[in-house]
């Protein structure tokens, strides 16, 4: 994003973003496919699907990414050993779609056990009423998002990234009026045949060729994994040291510690896991 931002300021003081898009029209892949996967696990008794949540994390991601490589090209998806292993670990923990999108939202499954001396505070999403009267699971995913995940996280990065170059952004999503007439539309003018944002969809496709619309979704994502076990493992090494964590007193050293030794093996890939613990690291070590 930062790079993106610096690239525009050469030409512009202003741009627009696309941000609140997803949220609004229903364009996350969660949307449509956490319920039609939701559907077909169900059946499973918990005993079942905690099983077979294991026998995906028996393969290494390396596997799983060779495994996509052999698949009919409309049934490949990037990064599937990542996802899978994500999977893996929803199916041994979710009971009902609800839990399925939280697990989504949450790094550490193991949150109360990371934090040493932790209670589970609440949060937004354990307030109830707030979608009682929204009967779609995908509108309220799409309402979590656009009150935790949009401002928290999408604006911020983008506000920063941009500011940071002296770009002024502009997310005309956000206008009150496209807001309101994005919550007024029945879902299916949003998510259709599995794909979402259909009614923005039917507006672009009068203006820009559909071969640049019609691709795989993609993150700004950089190999952060492959980074950690590289050029940045004596700086990680050095935040999560076994006995810097147990004399700082707020992490469970052992279960970082075992995390970070299984992603160094190369058998699980725990960089989104591992980053977090990083960045509170140093900040940390930045404050004390």
């Amino acid at each position: 994003t930062y790079f993106i931002c610096q690239a525009a300021r050469q030409n512009v003081t202003v741009a627009l973003s696309g941000d609140a898009g997803d949220e609004l029209f229903g364009g996350y892949n969660r949307y449509f496919w956490g319920k039609r996967i939701w559907n077909k696990l169900a059946w499973l008794p918990t005993p079942a699907r905690r099983l077979l949540g294991r026998g995906i994390s028996l393969f290494p991601v390396s596997t799983w990414d060779a495994i996509n490589h052999i698949l009919p090209s409309h049934y490949q998806t990037t990064n599937l050993g990542d996802k899978a292993y994500k999977m893996a670990n929803r199916l041994e923990r979710v009971d009902n779609l609800e839990d399925l999108y939280q697990n989504l939202l949450m790094i550490w499954q193991e949150g109360n056990d990371l934090v040493k001396h932790s209670n589970k505070l609440p949060t937004i999403l354990d307030d109830a009423n707030i979608i009682k009267k929204i009967s779609e699971s995908e509108h309220r995913m799409m309402l979590w998002d656009s009150l935790i995940y949009l401002p928290d996280d999408i604006l911020t990065k983008v506000d920063r990234a941009a500011m940071s170059v002296s770009l002024e952004t502009r997310a005309p999503f956000l206008d009150h009026r496209i807001a309101e007439l994005a919550w007024r539309m029945p879902l299916q003018m949003k998510i259709r045949n599995g794909e979402g944002k259909w009614a923005l969809r039917q507006v672009l496709y009068k203006y820009v060729p559909r071969d640049l619309i019609e691709r795989p979704k993609a993150g700004f994502g950089v190999p952060v994994g492959e980074w950690l076990r590289g050029p940045l493992r004596d700086w990680a090494e050095d935040l999560i040291n076994e006995k810097r964590l147990q004399s700082e007193g707020y992490l469970n050293s052992t279960l970082i510690r075992a995390t970070w030794q299984q992603h160094l093996s190369g058998r699980h890939d725990w960089s989104h896991h591992l980053w977090a613990v990083l960045m509170f690291q140093a900040w940390l070590d930045k404050v004390n």
